[in-house]
């Protein structure tokens, strides 16, 4: 399948899967399987594993290709599949990222490596490099509020140039200029996707491709509908929908992703909700507080007894 091929696929609502623990802390793979198939029958148009709302940092790397492994053969064609392979670590990164071209992904997400705060130059040579040693795509994942560096348009508009396999970006950087300035520079036929909930309606507007939102992993059909909406032309749905999410976003984002994510999912009967530390669950307050957004927006009503 071409680069151009595989870019149409890649529209609408990525969800980026959670990784589910057992109360030990050990990875619960029957959980992961089952809440892989809910995403998809749920209408989210894509699948990702692995990135920030999947733990990586509390993986082993053996462990991220056992995740990635295990929602390749869920997934089975039925949406396009993304794991996440960056890391702080650049050789682990290049492994992760081969790994999930052996397996069959559609496309490999690689996040600006956090902590170390590389200059532009050296964030070139490094995604180069990472799109260089395969022939997926590569969707660069950009947040600078957990990496502590920003992916500037002119570098990433370099990296385009330079490496046909770079089709998109996650941007989650909150300065709506530069997301602009990313599709005008790097061409209105790259794929955007929002990492920012409150943006994922005005990226659709800009010529978005979509989003890889935390929130589609407690409410994938409202999420993926936003979406279809868009591309079907109800702009009115869609705006609608925009609003609709934003409490449950905002809830969701009151502390460090996934704790609120993975409570409100625990709550909700479909993971036991653990973390690995350093992270944790958000305390009971705001548990609470999450508890009743849920209720307010029905979602512990469909929970399965």
């Amino acid at each position: 399948m071409s680069y151009n091929e595989i870019k149409q696929r890649l529209r609408g609502s990525i969800a980026p899967v959670v990784t589910p623990f057992d109360a030990e802390g050990n990875i619960h793979f029957e959980t992961m399987k089952n809440l892989i198939n809910w995403q998809i029958e749920s209408g989210s148009h894509g699948i990702s594993v692995t990135g920030t709302s999947g733990e990586p940092s509390s993986l082993t790397t053996e462990e991220r290709k056992q995740v990635m492994e295990l929602a390749k053969k869920t997934v089975n064609g039925r949406v396009p599949f993304v794991p996440a392979t960056g890391s702080t670590n650049h050789d682990e990164t290049l492994e992760l990222t081969k790994f999930a071209q052996e397996i069959g992904a559609d496309a490999a997400m690689v996040i600006v490596p956090y902590y170390n705060r590389p200059s532009q130059h050296a964030l070139y040579k490094h995604f180069k490099a990472v799109a260089d040693s395969v022939d997926i795509p590569i969707i660069i994942y950009n947040i600078p509020g957990r990496t502590a560096v920003n992916l500037e348009v002119k570098t990433m508009a370099r990296l385009v140039e330079d490496c046909p396999n770079i089709i998109g970006a996650k941007e989650s950087n909150k300065d709506f200029e530069h997301v602009n300035r990313v599709l005008l520079h790097c061409g209105r036929d790259f794929l955007l996707f929002s990492g920012i909930e409150l943006l994922c309606y005005p990226m659709l507007a800009i010529g978005g491709a979509g989003s890889i939102s935390a929130t589609a992993n407690v409410e994938p059909a409202k999420v993926a509908e936003l979406h279809d909406a868009w591309f079907e032309g109800d702009i009115k749905r869609a705006q609608d929908l925009h609003f609709e999410l934003m409490e449950l976003n905002d809830i969701l984002f009151a502390e460090t992703n996934p704790g609120p994510v993975k409570a409100a999912l625990g709550m909700m009967g479909k993971i036991t909700p653990k973390l690995r530390l350093p992270l944790d669950l958000p305390a009971e307050e705001l548990q609470e507080r999450i508890r009743q957004t849920l209720q307010k927006y029905g979602l512990l009503e469909k929970v399965k007894n």
